[in-house]
C-alpha cells in the first residue's frame, strides 16, 4: 500500500512540469513547420525568447523576494502591536496597490516617477504585497494562545515564541500567500512592456500590434508555462516546510 502511495504521488508531482514540457514542444513544433517571414524570424529565435524569458523572471522572482522582505515583518509588527486600528490601517494600505487596476499602478507610477525595470519593479510590490500581509496576520492569528501560553510558561522569550512556535505554526497560511504573489507576479509582469521594462509582455504586444499570430501565441504560453511551473514548484517548498502533524 506504502508503495502504491509513494508511486501515486511522484506521478501526481510531476505530472505537471510533463504536460507544461508538452505543450511547450508542441507550440515550437508548430512554429517549426511555418514560414516565419524578417519579423517572426527576429522574435522567434532562441537568444531573444532566452532574453525575454529572463527578464520576465527576473521581475518576478526579484519582486516577490521583496514582497516577502517587506510584507512579512510589516504583518509581525502588526499583529504584535495588538491594535485592531493598527491591522486596519496596515491592511488598507496594503490594498492600495491591488485595488487599482494593475495597469492603471503601472502607467501611474511611469507618469509621475519613470519608465524602466525599477518602476515595473515598484508596481509589482505594490500589487502583490496584500496577499502576503494578510496570509501572515491570518496565520499568526490562527495560532491557538493556549500553545503560547505554554511555550511562555516554559520560560520562552516574545521573540523565541515568534521564532519558535508562531511562525512555524503559521508557515503553511504564509506561504501560500507568497504562491499566490508570485503568480501575481508572474501575469502582471507582462504589463512591464508598457514602461519600457522588458519581459514577455513585448512579444504579446508586439504580436498583437503586428497581427503575428504565431509570436503571440509563443509569448502568451511562455508566460502560462513559467506561472504553471512557479506554482507547481511553489507547491512543492510548501508540502517540505510545512511542519508535521499539519
Amino acid at each position: 500500500m506504502t508503495v502504491h502511495t509513494g508511486q501515486r504521488n511522484a506521478l501526481r508531482r510531476f505530472t505537471t512540469p510533463i504536460a507544461v514540457v508538452l505543450v511547450l514542444g508542441a507550440v515550437f513544433a508548430w512554429v517549426g513547420t511555418l514560414d516565419l517571414d524578417s519579423i517572426e524570424s527576429r522574435t522567434l529565435n532562441a537568444e531573444h525568447l532566452l532574453d525575454r524569458t529572463r527578464e520576465h523572471l527576473v521581475l518576478t522572482v526579484v519582486s516577490s523576494a521583496l514582497v516577502a522582505v517587506l510584507a512579512i515583518p510589516t504583518a509581525v509588527l502588526a499583529h504584535r502591536v495588538r491594535s485592531r486600528i493598527v491591522k486596519a490601517v496596515v491592511i488598507g494600505l496594503g490594498n492600495i496597490g491591488q485595488a487599482t487596476p494593475a495597469v492603471g499602478v503601472v502607467i501611474l507610477l511611469a507618469i509621475v516617477w519613470r519608465t524602466g525595470f525599477t518602476t515595473a519593479l515598484v508596481s509589482l510590490v505594490a500589487y502583490c504585497f496584500l496577499p502576503v500581509l494578510r496570509n501572515t496576520l491570518t496565520g499568526l492569528e490562527q495560532v491557538d494562545a493556549a500553545t503560547r501560553e505554554a511555550a511562555r510558561g516554559m520560560g520562552m522569550t516574545p521573540n523565541q515564541v515568534l521564532w519558535r512556535i508562531e511562525l512555524p505554526l503559521a508557515s503553511p497560511v504564509i506561504l501560500a500567500g507568497l504562491r499566490t504573489a508570485l503568480v501575481f507576479s508572474v501575469g502582471v509582469a507582462t504589463i512591464a512592456t508598457f514602461i519600457n521594462a522588458g519581459g514577455l509582455g513585448d512579444m504579446i504586444v508586439n504580436g498583437l500590434k503586428l497581427q503575428r499570430f504565431s509570436v503571440l501565441l509563443v509569448g502568451a504560453v511562455l508566460v502560462a508555462a513559467i506561472a504553471v511551473l512557479i506554482d507547481w514548484a511553489a507547491g512543492l517548498v510548501e508540502d517540505r516546510v510545512r511542519p508535521r502533524g499539519l
